[in-house]
């Protein structure tokens, strides 16, 4: 039989704050954050995000400022949203040599060179004139995206942030056959080598209200439940991740992060691939708010927040928390 109380006292290990730390079995550090970031026209701007306090919509000048900042904390990986000055009902505008995260890519790799990795978020919403993920068309008396009129597109889309020095491709739009597409586009216009982490299993949330603040995308009607997946399922969620891997995404991802540990998990243990999970505007405004209410210690609860995504399985984590998080960890 196995030995218990009194012989075994698994408190012993908890006795000192060095012997806690030698049989810790999930480290947070900086190199686990993925800091998103909204960019848009204009010089000087630095507009902060009244559901997401400490976040801003930045222009490229500023842009490159706040990377640097985040940089000296450590955290050495962004995310670019782009908030373009026009938009238009396919989303073409994010074609643009000159669009608005070609602008920061370029501006952010002349200033930092290799020292920061790029990720660029790769859906259509912020670039559609009606806020949803692709080109509409109608179907049953309805409109909805449309998926095969979607992909070449998103395909372009990746092809022309490579060009302008992205590192990482995410596509976030959930259409099937997204990777494909991308993966074809990439490897005919010479970038084998750019990665794709896709957002496989994204969830139709009603954790992303704040997003919708800072990226002007919110749909002009219905939502987006009939390409995100359905919070119930979890099996599809399984399913989905097969699909893009099959079809040749690096790194995975699972969007949101606190109410979805669960499929983080099974995503970690099914596919042993890179796995990352973003907590999600609604997750971050929702401890802000707690905190300035002081109902909270809001670095306890943040890094403790963190700490279990990462422990669910999480290699990366995409996070408005990322600069404060860093702090933290380096003050110790």
């Amino acid at each position: 039989m196995t030995a218990g109380y009194p012989t075994v006292r698994l408190r012993r290990l908890r006795s000192s704050p060095i012997l806690r730390a030698m049989v810790r079995e999930t480290e947070l550090n900086a190199n686990d954050f993925i800091l998103p970031l909204f960019v848009r026209s204009g010089r000087g701007v630095r507009n902060e995000i009244a559901s997401m306090p400490g976040n801003y919509q930045l222009s490229v000048d500023t842009l490159v400022e706040e990377v640097g900042a985040a940089k000296d904390l450590g955290v050495r990986s962004f995310m670019l949203f782009g908030i373009p000055p026009k938009k238009d009902p396919k989303g073409e505008v994010s074609l643009a040599e000159d669009g608005i995260v070609q602008q920061a890519l370029r501006a952010l790799k002349a200033a930092y060179k290799q020292d920061v990795y790029l990720v660029t978020d790769e859906c259509l919403c912020e670039y559609t004139d009606h806020g949803h993920c692709g080109p509409l068309c109608e179907t049953h008396g309805s409109f909805d995206v449309d998926n095969d009129a979607t992909l070449p597109i998103l395909a372009a889309q990746c092809v022309s942030h490579a060009k302008a020095g992205a590192d990482l491709v995410a596509p976030s739009g959930m259409m099937d056959g997204m990777v494909q597409a991308i993966r074809s586009g990439l490897d005919a216009a010479g970038f084998p080598n750019v990665p794709i982490l896709s957002y496989a299993a994204k969830y139709a949330s009603g954790f992303y209200g704040p997003f919708r603040d800072a990226a002007e995308s919110p749909p002009s009607f219905g939502d987006r439940s009939t390409y995100q997946m359905d919070p119930a399922n979890s099996d599809e969620a399984m399913r989905e991740v097969a699909l893009d891997v099959q079809e040749g995404a690096d790194m995975v991802m699972v969007k949101p992060a606190l109410s979805y540990l669960d499929i983080i998990r099974r995503t970690k243990e099914t596919f042993a691939l890179p796995t990352a999970a973003y907590n999600v505007s609604g997750e971050f405004a929702m401890v802000k708010a707690a905190a300035r209410n002081g109902w909270i210690d809001e670095r306890r609860v943040t890094l403790e927040i963190l700490t279990s995504i990462k422990r669910a399985g999480a290699d990366m984590i995409l996070t408005y928390h990322a600069k404060d998080a860093a702090r933290w960890l380096k003050q110790g």
